[in-house]
């Protein structure tokens, strides 16, 4: 009766005390030589296997779909179906626990999330995955620093000034308090005054013009440092029942925290860089506001946050963040004029951790653009990098000429990328398809895709063309090997699943002319229109959530190491259940783009 079991390797994670005394009860060890077939086709199993040490491969046929190293389990599937599909083989010797039948499915009787873990698509896997995590998000945040909430600028007045002065600094700075400093002590002291004591100084009926505002500041701060815990500084607040308290360490004022954006911050704390950003007057602040975005995603990654909406805050946060960038920099007779849009991830809403630019700007026929239109295009592209978004290596970007042009000449160039057959055209039509409106007149995007509709109308060969990309990566195949093998050899998941599966997407949807911009979206207009069939565009929805939160856990852990985010996922970072939820995606995408080659009669592509 074993006593090392690794309980804390999933599936086996979820189970209580008494479940895990049923496994040590009813689990045995086995040994596999080198090459020896643990399983073979058709076989009926009658135990689970749990890789101790070694690796097993599994074969549908000639092909390799999956390594199984230590933790792994298989051939749970098999198992409840009596029947194993697969061929599973020792690669080099294997130790492994075996347990039986019957006590795997007294463990599916009680414990439904350890069923779907081990057997279920991999809707249902994340589905329990989901429910394990879900109740993490506010103790989480109330866990974040102090300084990573917002904490207001700090604005201080003599304990001299009258209050009508001090009412002037409220309604220019848009503040409800400020710190007064008594400068004839040493140290100076502080102390604050508030709106709710500006109507005190009002009831006074004393002269507002005369009357020092030191005389009615509260000097009994109270104050938090930078690093102390958002949780630990509400409590504060409540246990003195006031509003705010004033961040401070060493002797140096950091700002001031207010209950109500503490409140936010709990329960939505995307809104407050969307505040930041809304009443920032220049660029240097909306760099500030910009730096905080990383972090936002961070915690609600950690806090078990979708991956899906967390995406769709990006986006609304980039949206702002370039909108308003857009109106600090240009004259508003070109903002009027014109429709600054964004692509790629970024006008699907699938981009996360911070990518290169992807940008446009369409201007509106007839219109005379400004002399100066290149420098106030290379202006906005400078100041997105300022933001964090490095120039696209491929120069997509409004500073360069080419993607700046009047709505008839862009429709134009957007028809010759559908009917040209070169790598760069299709690619640039694929970008442009995503694209999304953030500032200016958004029916001038429109006007240039409706060009792009007539002319993909039942035009098969440019559709299989446009499709025939999906197969663009498929030359960096191994994926299991390397996912089991050397450390060094990081998997690019973008090409190896999300790109298939986008493109694939984005091709039907052209096909059928559809105006949706992001995966998700055009997978359930696909759905309803008949083109996919439910399953297939549940299992496309899951598989691409996967593969976004993988890659945005491995971006994550390199800026924790201080490395820039490459886009790739170490192999040895992956846990066993990410191997297999990972494997069920890739699954999936393989039978999409089995679909697609069918659909789009790819075979018949030189």
């Amino acid at each position: 009766m074993p006593n090392a079991f690794n309980f804390a390797a999933s599936p086996f994670d979820c189970l209580t005390q008494e479940q895990q005394r049923l496994v040590r009860n009813n689990v045995d060890v086995a040994y596999f030589r080198r090459d020896e077939v643990i399983l073979e086709v058709g076989a009926t199993p009658t135990r689970l296997f749990v890789i101790i040490k070694g690796q097993v491969a599994q074969h549908d046929g000639d092909e390799l779909v999956a390594t199984y190293g230590p933790d792994d389990s298989f051939d749970g599937r098999g198992l409840v179906a009596g029947k194993s599909s697969s061929r599973f083989v020792a690669t080099e010797e294997v130790v492994a626990y075996e347990l039986a039948h019957q006590a795997v499915n007294d463990l599916i009787a009680a414990n439904a999330d350890f069923g779907a873990l081990l057997f279920s698509d991999l809707g249902a896997k994340l589905s329990a995955v989901s429910h394990r995590q879900s109740g993490n998000e506010l103790q989480s945040l109330n866990l974040s620093r102090v300084d990573e909430a917002f904490v207001r600028p700090a604005h201080i007045v003599d304990m001299h000034t009258d209050i009508v002065s001090v009412a002037r600094v409220f309604q220019k700075e848009r503040i409800t308090n400020v710190l007064v400093e008594d400068a004839s002590v040493s140290p100076p002291r502080l102390g604050m005054f508030t709106t709710n004591a500006l109507h005190g100084a009002i009831l006074s009926e004393r002269p507002l013009d005369q009357l020092p505002v030191g005389e009615l500041a509260n000097w009994s701060l109270i104050t938090v440092r930078p690093s102390d815990q958002v949780g630990d500084a509400l409590a504060t607040m409540l246990r003195y029942r006031i509003h705010r308290v004033v961040v401070a360490e060493a002797g140096r004022i950091h700002g001031v925290l207010e209950a109500l954006d503490v409140f936010g911050f709990l329960s939505n704390h995307s809104m407050l860089i969307s505040q930041r950003i809304d009443a920032a007057s220049t660029v240097e602040e909306l760099a500030e506001a910009a730096k905080q975005i990383n972090g936002m995603i961070a915690r609600q990654y950690r806090s078990g946050t979708r991956v899906m909406l967390i995406a769709r805050m990006v986006q609304d946060l980039n949206a702002r963040l370039f909108e308003r960038a857009w109106h600090l920099i240009a004259p508003p007779d070109l903002v009027a004029n014109s429709c600054l849009v964004v692509m790629g991830s970024e006008g699907r809403a699938e981009q996360l951790l911070k990518t290169d630019q992807d940008n446009a700007l369409i201007l509106r026929d007839g219109y005379p653009p400004p002399d100066d239109l290149e420098a106030v295009c290379q202006s906005f592209s400078d100041a997105l990098a300022r933001f964090g978004y490095p120039p696209c290596p491929g120069r997509i970007m409004l500073s360069e000429s080419v993607w700046r042009k009047p709505a008839e000449e862009f429709a134009r160039t957007a028809r010759q990328w559908l009917v040209m057959p070169e790598p760069d055209s299709l690619m640039n039509l694929a970008i442009f398809l995503d694209a999304h409106a953030v500032a200016g007149d958004a029916h001038l995007l429109e006007e240039v895709r409706d060009g792009l509709w007539e002319l993909a109308a039942d035009n098969d060969m440019m559709l299989a063309r446009f499709a025939a990309a999906i197969d663009l990566f498929s030359g960096s195949g191994g994926w299991w090997h390397r996912l089991i093998g050397d450390a060094a050899d990081r998997v690019n998941l973008k090409k190896e699943g999300i790109f298939p599966l986008v493109h694939g997407v984005r091709s039907l949807a052209l096909a059928r002319r559809l105006r949706e911009t992001s995966t998700t979206a055009r997978i359930a207009a696909l759905v309803e229109a008949g083109v996919l069939n439910a399953s297939m565009g549940s299992d496309l929805t899951d598989a691409l959530q996967l593969f976004m939160a993988i890659r945005l856990k491995a971006g994550l852990a390199e800026m924790d190491r201080g490395e820039p985010v490459s886009g790739a996922v170490n192999p040895q970072a992956l846990s066993a259940l990410e191997r297999d939820l990972l494997k069920d995606a890739l699954d999936v995408v393989k039978r999409f783009k089995t679909q697609l080659r069918y659909r789009f009669r790819l075979s018949a592509i030189s």
